[in-house]
Order: C-alpha cells, then structure tokens, then sequence
C-alpha cells in the first residue's frame, strides 16, 4: 500500500488481516508510529491498527516482492511517487484508491499508473467509504472497477467481508470521473451549509452537481448507469453530508469566513476538491460541458471570491428546462 493518509491506512489494516500488508507512508515518524505503537494519529486518531500490518518509509522495501499494489497517494503527487519508486514485477496488478485528477495533464489516477507502469492490468476502488466508518466495522459498500474483469473479481473477493459489499464494475472511467467531480461538488454543499442556506439549497446544489458529474463523465465515455450507482450517486451523498467528509468539511468552514489558506494549514489530511477543481472546469470547457457550480469552487478557492458573492452568480444564470 503506497500511502499512509486515512483511506490507504484503513484499506491497508482491512487487507493485512488477511494476507501480508506493508504500508508505506512518506513520512518516516508516521511509519514508525505504525510499526511501533499500532497507530497512525496523525490520520486516524483514536483507532488501533493490526499487528500484523507492516510499515517503512522506503519505497524499495515497500515494493519488493509485492503480488498486489494499491495506491492510496493524493493525486498532485502520484506521478512523482510512480516515477521514483522501483517499478513492481512485470503482470503485477495494481489497484487505485485515488480520487483526483493531475494538474496540467488532466489524466486520471488510472492514466497516470499506465504511463509510469504500462503492460498492467489496473483497477481502481470507490464509493461512499468514509475511512473511519470501514476501519471500525460499520456496513459500508463500495465498487472495484477494471477492464479485467478477471482482477475485479479477485479484488472483489480479496476485499470483500460481512460489514463491507464490494461490487465490481467495468467503467473505469465513470469511477474515476464520480470520484473526482464529487469532491468540487462536496465543497460547494460545505460552503451553502457554512453560509445557513438551508436545506432546500443543499438538496438543489446535490441535485444540480450530479447533473455536472453526469454530464461531464459521458461525455467522457462513462456509463450513465454508473453515475446512478455507488460510485456516482453513493459517493456524492456521502461527501456532501458528512461532516468527516474532507471536501465537505474544508466548504463548511469557507462558507463560516474561514480564508482557504488557513484552513489548509491546519489539516494534514488532503482535500483532493481544491486542487481537482481547476482541471475538472478545463477539461469540462474543452468538451463543451457545463458546469456551473464547479466554476464557482474555481472561483472560490482560486479566484478570490467569497461563498456569497457566488451564490448570486448561480442563482441569476438564464432560466432552463431541467
């Protein structure tokens, strides 16, 4: 498992149950955290993790003689860790955890690991999974994704247990699109929350950003019965109200006044909506898509606009049919 923030450490202790498991964390004080105290509080305060879960900091170590790869890193540093680390043996798998989107490029995670690490077969893990809810045994479900279907079955039965329903899935491309534009979307709910909008505008901005998330992943080549399931629908109702969302979270305190940059500073944990804002409202410009309350996260968290000045400018866009 490369990355030891909150999910990757969470999918990582749920595995070393039942097969060897080593984490590989970038900071060397986490990974000893992990090997010698059985914690990572830096992530996941308050949880004890498996004996049995390995951990080291170097990449090499990491790696060696690895029959499965996950990769749990934020998706600004995934072709900086791909491209340092020793690339796994030749058929090795490799299964992305990833919800974001590269900066300039515009790639998904699972367009970034063929590059780095072409001839491997990739699939990639999403859904409505609050890491905290799955490491302690709440019933949750998820989706594995991949073209072989032949590794989404095995991934299904490797994760799969009584308080966790993996579902498989061959539309890579609507899970990874699900996974990155509900993350905008779940700022944007955070911040009409922050504001006191009420419930009726939370309900119509969740509404309206699964029509952007809809729209934009078609276009890409998604399937629309993906957005319908845990990927598209799960994910965005999980993201956009609970307050262990990070992207709600991080929204909730820019609609209250917080400024961005101080909230960043005091959090360890990555709030992927920030950064995959920008290329999410690029990419949807260069294919023609609309999506109105993306733009105004870009405008928000880069431009300079305040959550109430956006309010208006999606409000006032020109009446429409549905």
């Amino acid at each position: 498992m490369l990355g030891a923030g909150s999910w990757g450490t969470t999918v990582a202790a749920r595995l070393a149950e039942r097969i060897p498991t080593t984490l590989w964390a970038r900071r060397q004080a986490v990974a000893a955290e992990i090997a010698g105290r059985g914690t990572n509080g830096a992530y996941l305060p308050g949880h004890r993790l498996p004996a049995a879960l390995r951990s080291t900091s170097s990449l090499p170590t990491a790696l060696e003689g690895a029959g499965l790869v996950v990769i749990a890193v934020p998706a600004a540093g995934l072709r900086h860790v791909l491209s340092t680390a020793p690339a796994p043996l030749p058929g090795t798998p490799v299964l992305s955890l990833v919800k974001g989107m590269e900066m300039p490029t515009l790639k998904r995670p699972s367009e970034i690991v063929a590059e780095c690490w072409p001839d491997r077969s990739v699939a990639v893990l999403t859904g409505p999974n609050l890491a905290a809810e799955i490491l302690t045994g709440h019933p949750a479900a998820s989706v594995v994704a991949s073209s072989d279907a032949e590794l989404a079955l095995h991934l299904q039965a490797l994760l799969s247990e009584p308080s966790w329903r993996v579902y498989t899935n061959d539309d890579v491309v609507g899970c990874e699109v699900a996974g990155v534009v509900k993350n905008v979307m779940a700022i944007a709910v955070g911040m009409a929350a922050g504001l006191g909008l009420g419930d009726n505008a939370r309900a119509a901005l969740v509404t309206r950003a699964l029509a952007e998330l809809i729209r934009l992943g078609v276009r890409l080549g998604g399937a629309a019965a993906t957005f319908a399931g845990l990927a598209g629908v799960g994910d965005l109702v999980a993201t956009c109200t609970s307050e262990r969302s990070r992207n709600y979270s991080l929204g909730l305190a820019l609609g209250r006044g917080e400024r961005l940059a101080d909230v960043l500073r005091t959090r360890r944990t990555v709030a992927e909506g920030v950064t995959s804002c920008r290329p999410v409202v690029e990419l949807a410009h260069r294919l023609g898509v609309e999506v109105p309350v993306a733009e105004q996260v870009v405008a928000v968290c880069h431009g300079g606009m305040s959550p109430a000045e956006a309010i208006p400018r999606l409000m006032g866009r020109p009446p429409r049919a549905e």
